[in-house]
């Protein structure tokens, strides 16, 4: 992996036990997948998989995952990471995802190793590798970039509140319309 900045946590850092009471209850991707957390600290995360035929397509080589799920997976990793920097009134949606698929990803356990390149006010830049087993001495398969904004927590944008009712129009706040 490579060489990763030191980042501060946010109050979200602190705050893992509710984020597994919430995500531990379906639907929710994480559930429905079976995603499970290996690691989690300042500014980086790592979460695997047991990726199954079922979530593969066939080739004359063997059963290979859909990209889309290799994607998730990374995005997940990207996302855990980002979400150990922000502070409880912060929530974050991508804006920019980039994966490179450097080799085919078969069945069997896969890990997503997240982490933050560099957090600003507004933007948090985040890149993952994606892994054959639940470490990083295994084969290098992809790897990711995104662009993460960063969110008022209230509203559509947030994770656990209930959006505002009545005149809502959706809309991101004035801060994040660029």
């Amino acid at each position: 992996m490579s060489e990763r900045p030191r980042i501060g946590a946010g109050e979200r850092f602190a705050d893992i036990e509710a984020w597994d009471h919430q995500r531990a209850r379906p639907p929710h991707l994480w559930h429905t997948l079976g995603y499970r957390r290996l690691s989690w600290e300042p500014g980086a995360t790592a979460i695997a998989w047991d990726a199954t035929p079922e979530y593969c397509f066939p080739t004359t080589g063997g059963p290979v995952v859909q990209g889309g799920l290799v994607t998730a997976l990374l995005d997940a990793a990207m996302g855990g990471s980002c979400w150990t920097v922000l502070d409880r009134e912060q929530a974050f949606l991508t804006a920019d995802l980039r994966v490179e698929f450097l080799r085919s990803a078969e069945v069997g356990t896969l890990s997503g190793h997240g982490w933050v390149v560099r957090r600003t006010r507004r933007v948090v830049f985040c890149a993952a590798e994606l892994y054959r087993g639940e470490t990083t001495e295994g084969e290098l398969l992809a790897t990711s970039r995104c662009t993460q904004v960063v969110l008022p927590a209230e509203g559509r944008a947030g994770r656990y509140r209930t959006a505002p009712s009545g005149g809502a129009d959706g809309a991101p706040p004035d801060d994040a319309r660029g």
